[in-house]
């Protein structure tokens, strides 16, 4: 079956699909973007996803580019085309295309891409072993609340971490405090049991599997803290783990090199992935 795209208003093979050189998203990265999971067919809090499109085109004064029941339409058919089981959808709204110039073009048509991708479940080993963290300076623009796609110093930040043997860079901000990973949100539990994640503002991306998490961990009576932590909390913490539309909850067993708590993942990430998982799982069933 050959991978399709969407291309405002048009379904394309994924090779030959293209947007025009003077698209805005392609000249000054002005435009926005969503990742949603797919599990098992089904989009993962695809309405929270669409809220939070909402707001980032609101926040950069970009016009919606379709009604809302129009674009599901639209994400249900590519994924239906592209016989989508398990993965991602993805989608970008630029502001469109127009002579290059700084300032907004006085008319100009939002652009609008879907594609999908599939993926395959987390191996085994990287459950069992846990995944390594790198800290660095965070370099990123003031509103990292909004899901733009000028993600420069976060795809320089990836790299970072991947040459150093790491699966993430948790970035760290002047005041020696972990905002978030170049593409998840962090957290830690400490010795008192208490989950800690930092607060949504603008420092932040205000994840919506992070928001999820928070739902299940309220539900489930954990202790929760939203607040800022440091590098070193971080490192004397009991456990420590990531979220994201990709990661679901991922355990992260070394920062900078260091062990956290005993080196292995913990038990109580271990619980939060499995209320995720089957939060997923619950979503088929009452589809």
């Amino acid at each position: 079956m050959p991978r399709l795209a969407y291309v405002n208003g048009r379904y394309l093979p994924h090779g030959a699909a293209t947007v025009h050189i003077e698209d805005r998203g392609y000249q000054f990265a002005d435009g926005v973007y969503e990742v949603v999971p797919v599990f098992n067919t089904i989009l993962v809090d695809e309405d929270m996803h669409l809220d939070r499109l909402d707001r980032s085109l609101s926040e950069l004064r970009i016009p919606q580019p379709l009604s809302r029941p129009a674009l599901k339409l639209i994400c249900r058919e590519l994924i239906r085309r592209n016989g989508l089981t398990n993965g991602i959808l993805y989608m970008q709204v630029t502001r469109g295309v127009a002579p290059r110039d700084h300032k907004f073009p006085k008319k100009s048509k939002p652009a609008l891409v879907l594609t999908t991708k599939q993926m395959k479940p987390h191996s085994e080993a990287l459950l069992r072993q846990g995944l390594k963290v790198v800290t660095l300076p965070d370099q990123r623009w003031a509103r990292c609340d909004i899901k733009s796609v000028s993600l420069l110093p976060n795809v320089l930040g990836k790299q970072a971490a991947t040459e150093a043997g790491a699966y993430e860079a948790w970035q760290v901000d002047r005041e020696g405090m972990v905002t978030e990973g170049t593409s998840t949100n962090a957290w830690i539990v400490t010795d008192g049991n208490r989950v800690v994640t930092r607060d949504a503002t603008n420092a932040i991306l205000n994840g919506i599997t992070r928001l999820t998490l928070l739902d299940l961990i309220r539900a489930e009576g954990y202790a929760l803290e939203e607040r800022s932590f440091s590098v070193d909390e971080a490192k004397a913490a009991r456990e420590a783990f990531i979220t994201s539309s990709t990661s679901f909850v991922l355990p992260v067993t070394q920062i900078d090199g260091q062990p956290v708590g005993n080196g292995h993942p913990g038990i109580l990430t271990g619980k939060l992935r499995q209320h995720y998982v089957d939060y997923m799982q619950s979503l088929r069933q009452s589809a």
